[in-house]
């Protein structure tokens, strides 16, 4: 069986002031998250490893995970070993736990591109590989032209956008589906089936957002946050347990948004 993801990481997209990076990292790490997601495209990646050198956390216990984007550094077999490099660099740390595939357009190949994700792990650089904001075509791709098992698909999940069959996939395949922007970007936390379960469970709505969601067999969640706050509240959510009533009703909640678009994404 594949190794299990903690059910609440901390994601970085869009935390980009260089100390506020940092101190929210070392604060989240501090609190008991061992899961920190950033990438190259965010721009941060040098504030999250510092964020990671001022916890009182040792290395090994803190699963690391980064993403090379077909733009700012492209996914030719050559582009991806030196990104990889500029990435570990940036993040003062020797090996990466995860590296994926951060979107599967531009120069994107399969065959190229993950060969050399394969010859990362071979190196001893790369612990795990995964890919992001790929369809069930691409992750059959990937997977036959993977030596290394697929460990995680990141992808945009939320009661308004509940990735269905991307989760019966990875349940079925063993992999990790991990869960960006799975308070839809705040909208979901006023939803008023969000905030009816809160109101009976004396709780907060992003607690229950979040423990809709890890509770999928093979799903975790990286909510973005900066406030000792939030990230207090975000971690409390593995304390909360919804029974079948509640999340047959977020199951039920009928609106749909994706909030992340881009060129070439495969849904389009």
């Amino acid at each position: 069986m594949v190794a299990t993801l903690p059910p609440i990481g901390i994601g970085t997209w869009q935390n980009s002031d260089p100390e506020q990076c940092a101190d929210s990292v070392r604060t989240a790490l501090e609190l008991g998250y061992r899961h920190v997601d950033t990438a190259e495209h965010y721009g941060n990646e040098q504030s999250v490893g510092e964020g990671i050198e001022r916890a009182a956390v040792p290395r090994e216990e803190v699963f690391l995970a980064t993403k090379i984007h077909p733009v700012t550094g492209g996914l030719t077999y050559d582009e991806v070993i030196e990104e990889a490099d500029a990435s570990m660099n940036r993040l003062g740390v020797e090996y990466l736990d995860l590296l994926y595939v951060h979107w599967p357009v531009g120069d994107y190949e399969a065959t190229a591109t993950l060969r050399a994700f394969d010859d990362l792990v071979d190196d001893g650089l790369v612990r795990n590989v995964g890919v992001s904001n790929f369809d069930i075509d691409l992750l059959d791709e990937a997977r036959r032209t993977l030596e290394t098992p697929l460990f995680a698909h990141q992808v945009e999940l939320h009661p308004f956008l509940p990735q269905p069959e991307l989760i019966d996939d990875a349940q079925r395949r063993d992999y990790n589906l991990v869960a960006y922007s799975p308070l839809a970007r705040g909208e979901a936390l006023d939803h008023p089936t969000i905030r009816d379960i809160a109101d009976r469970h004396g709780t907060s709505p992003a607690r229950v957002c979040l423990s809709w969601v890890t509770s999928h067999d093979n799903v975790v969640a990286i909510p973005k946050a900066t406030s000792r706050r939030h990230l207090e509240d975000n971690l409390a959510s593995n304390e909360l347990e919804l029974d079948e009533n509640d999340i047959a009703s977020i199951d039920a909640i009928e609106q749909r948004k994706r909030f992340v678009e881009r060129d070439g994404a495969p849904w389009q």
